[in-house]
């Protein structure tokens, strides 16, 4: 097995492929988790404090929060990216195990989300769409960007983190499907698309009502993710594994509340699209030629700093700058210029022949870069454009020129400390590559054997009630299971994936909200479970698993309920300036049905059904009474 394992791993390892997919990998796990962030930043209280706005607990958690903001957002544009994605790993695995999110808000992607940033340290993120590659050309600023090569990497950064990040994650999750009766009858999505509080504001009765369909989507989702892991590298079924598994994605994304865990799944595809779908796409959208031809001075350092830089953001190559010492001469348009006012501005030339000088050739970038046209527009406008003019005018009039070429190129540049990838996957930084090939072998075995410990343990010895304590030994190998486990699971994220089985599910025919009588004792509805039973955004993601999948289960645990009504009537009754001690919560339910069998119009039935008063709940300065049946299950 290693033998195979090595051969495989050394293939990948010597094929170079598009820097591109990293890159955009990158930025798009640096938004996702910036959006989280902001989401923790406004459910601050609801989240840290013991008792929200009344007893805060943690009160640097927003200092920190907005400095996690900081990093996310580093690594979303690419600015520094090594000592980003290490950081933004710390935070994760901070805030997901020593705060409350760890046992009472999670977000259902937490452990995804440690698992992809462990690998994302360990890839060239900052080959594309990144500040540090620009950095990296601005030490060399006499260099042209043309001599550049298109930046590329090795495909193991492509396959590696999604097999075990997704692959494991698909197989793992597709064995604990196998146990859920509504699974095996094709309908796992229909069933939670069908149960209030799981759903979006989308209406898809349309779409559940079709029985065939419903069941085609079940099983499509078993089959892939089982299949996944075995065929989603070859070349010949890449496109299918990536369009069904953006299809299953963005459907979660819109059909659920759970909109992270869509998202942070998504991103994954950035991935496993094939390479040749980007360089199509980039020849697609690219112009075939430059809308706009650019004269610099190249013996300005600032010049040739202001080009790289312009052309580093200009992705859609609408822009050709060429030095104007060599290239004017062939263009009739500048024939009237002398080459002492040439080199006073920046001067250019649009296809049309027409000539632009100074803050004019600036605008005209802009608009020629297309998605920045906007930028472009708006400088031209009255009293802005004239003080852009004499602001640029007086930094034009004071650049410095040398007689310099690619000789002037800074000592610092050639001494660049290697990335960990560089130390990991390039030749002039690294062991030789056998010993590469087998290192990373090596750590790749180790995983399989962390994911095969919870797979094997969680997915078949208790999902079969295999009594694991019945001798010394096999008591002892299930506790050294535990403690792998344990630690596979802070600081890679690899976790059982038993979400919506019919462990969840079975049983789960009661919603719960929370109403209030305002002065006039009319009644009105938090704004967070509706009329019909949806949790109303912004209340998805964390807080969603909070209500639905903690405080109102199929056995539901008094303690842990009446502790989270009291959050939820603190956090939006003072949201909502209501004043707490004069105010009476009602804790109100319905019934709804949960079955593991296709029904028509479920979703419409347990949107329509009636509410009940079943409580209340009074607060008095910081202390809360709250009412309830003594055996709410059996209500």
């Amino acid at each position: 097995m290693y033998k195979l394992l090595a051969q495989k791993v050394n293939a990948l390892y010597s094929k170079k492929v598009p820097a591109t997919g990293v890159g955009f990998f990158r930025l798009l796990f640096g938004l996702v988790t910036l959006q989280e962030v902001f989401f923790l930043l406004y459910f601050n209280h609801l989240i840290f404090d013991p008792i929200p706005f009344m007893d805060v607990e943690f009160p640097m958690i927003p200092f920190f929060l907005w400095l996690w903001a900081l990093v996310a957002f580093c690594l979303a544009i690419g600015y520094r990216c090594q000592a980003a994605s290490v950081a933004n790993y710390i935070f994760w695995l901070l805030f997901v195990n020593f705060t409350p999110m760890q046992r009472d808000f999670d977000g259902g992607f937490d452990l995804f989300m440690i698992g992809a940033n462990f690998f994302l340290i360990f890839m060239p993120m900052e080959q594309a769409f990144s500040v540090d590659s620009l950095r990296k050309k601005l030490l060399r600023p006499f260099t042209h960007y043309s001599q550049y090569p298109a930046p590329e990497v090795s495909a193991l950064t492509y396959y590696l983190p999604v097999a075990i990040c997704l692959g494991f994650l698909y197989f793992d999750s597709a064995i604990h499907k196998m146990f859920a009766e509504h699974w095996r009858n094709g309908l796992g999505a229909w069933l939670p698309s069908s149960i209030p509080y799981y759903m979006s504001a989308l209406d898809l009765s349309w779409l559940l009502n079709i029985e065939i369909l419903q069941k085609i989507i079940g099983y499509t989702i078993i089959v892939f993710q089982f299949t996944f892991l075995l065929f989603f590298h070859r070349r010949q079924f890449r496109w299918l594994y990536f369009l069904v598994g953006i299809s299953l994605h963005l459907g979660i994304t819109l059909s659920f509340n759970i909109y992270p865990f869509g998202m942070g799944m998504l991103i994954f595809y950035a991935l496993v699209m094939p390479f040749a779908w980007y360089r199509n796409i980039g020849t697609f959208l690219r112009v075939k030629q430059p809308l706009l031809t650019v004269f610099y001075d190249q013996q300005c350092p600032l010049c040739n700093r202001t080009v790289l830089t312009l052309n580093h953001f200009d992705v859609l190559h609408g822009v050709d700058f060429k030095p104007a010492q060599v290239f004017a001469i062939d263009y009739p348009a500048l024939a009237e210029l002398g080459e002492k006012q040439l080199l006073t501005d920046l001067y250019a030339v649009d296809g049309d022949g027409r000539v632009y000088a100074g803050v004019d050739t600036y605008s005209q970038i802009l608009i020629s870069m297309r998605y920045t046209a906007m930028i472009g527009w708006t400088m031209k406008l009255p009293l802005l454009y004239q003080l852009i003019c004499g602001r640029y005018r007086a930094i034009a009039d004071s650049r410095t020129r040398l007689a310099c070429d690619v000789s002037c190129l800074p000592a610092s540049a050639e001494n660049l400390p290697p990335s960990w990838y560089e130390r990991i996957f390039e030749a002039e930084h690294a062991l030789p590559a056998r010993s590469r090939v087998h290192k990373i072998s090596k750590v790749l075995l180790v995983l399989i054997l962390f994911q095969f410990n919870s797979s094997f343990h969680y997915g078949l010895l208790y999902r079969l009630h295999v009594d694991t304590r019945q001798s010394p030994i096999t008591s002892m190998l299930a506790d050294m299971s535990n403690a792998v486990l344990m630690m596979s699971h802070t600081f890679l994220g690899i976790t059982p994936h038993a979400l919506y089985l019919h462990d969840h599910f079975e049983g789960y025919d009661r919603l719960l909200a929370i109403s209030y009588l305002n002065a006039n004792g009319e009644e009105q509805w938090l704004p967070f479970v509706d009329r019909q039973g949806r949790l109303l955004a912004p209340n998805w993601g964390r807080v969603h698993s909070m209500w639905a999948n903690i405080a109102v289960t199929p056995n539901i645990d008094e303690l842990r309920l009446k502790k989270f009504i009291m959050k939820v009537t603190a956090f939006w009754g003072i949201k909502t300036d209501l004043d707490l001690d004069s105010t009476q919560f009602i804790v109100k339910m319905k019934r709804i049905r949960a079955p593991f069998v296709w029904e028509k119009d479920l979703r419409n039935s347990n949107l329509a059904g009636e509410w009940q008063a079943i409580g209340t709940a009074q607060w008095a300065g910081k202390d809360i009474k709250i009412n309830l049946p003594k055996d709410i299950d059996i209500l």
